[in-house]
């Protein structure tokens, strides 16, 4: 499948200030952004929409500063450019331009600053730090090294299943069955429960099962 190839949003190697920044202060500043670009219709209207719109030009900057370049740019707005336009249009009708801009500006600079954060931090990095946040939590039963290997799972399943998606379009068209529902969904289903089953059983070789299972095979 062709996402095999690729994660989303994966890491490009650099030199940039970005990349060479800690994750700690990297994640801070990504949360600001959230804080400031979701936070801002709470604001008053106008205030607001130049707030939010500050935000988004700083996120930019930092987008252009990684070397990122407009094509990646352009490739995450663009998986999510039909939902945008449908928000953007019902705020439109309900609170007028200004809010709807403030909402549509506000969501492209929380994806593009997650774009930033795992196109400039090396998975392996990205996902110590994840396991990291969650160590204070293992008194209440929590596993840090359980929940980076969910994370880094879901990293390679999702480009799996947009692969899926694309190849089985594509034969359908071929075959002259692109609107058949049928012939478009199932080989991705079977597809995706393939690659779970391998991918739990390589977990599996590997001695990580259940954890009921690991207690019941400690002396």
């Amino acid at each position: 499948m062709r996402g095999h190839a690729h994660l989303v949003a994966g890491y490009v190697p650099g030199s940039s200030p970005l990349h060479r920044m800690r994750l700690g202060l990297k994640a801070t500043l990504l949360f600001s952004v959230a804080v400031l670009a979701l936070g801002s219709p709470i604001i008053s209207t106008r205030v607001g929409a130049v707030v939010t719109t500050l935000t988004l030009l700083a996120v930019m900057v930092a987008h252009f500063v990684a070397g990122l370049g407009w094509h990646r740019m352009w490739r995450a707005i663009r998986l999510m450019l039909i939902f945008l336009i449908l928000i953007a249009g019902y705020q439109w009708w309900q609170h007028g331009p200004w809010v709807a801009w403030q909402v549509m500006a506000a969501i492209v600079a929380t994806v593009l600053a997650s774009n930033v954060l795992t196109s400039t931090t090396p998975v392996d990095e990205l996902l110590d730090g994840l396991a990291a946040v969650v160590k204070p939590l293992e008194r209440f039963g929590a596993d840090p090294e359980r929940f980076s290997l969910t994370v880094a799972l879901m990293l390679r399943s999702i480009p799996f299943v947009i692969g899926a998606f694309g190849d089985v379009r594509d034969a359908a068209r071929a075959r002259g069955l692109e609107r058949n529902l049928l012939a478009r969904s199932l080989p991705v289903v079977i597809a995706t429960v393939g690659y779970a089953r391998a991918t739990g059983e390589a977990l599996a070789a590997r001695g990580l099962g259940d954890p009921e299972d690991d207690d019941a095979s400690r002396p």
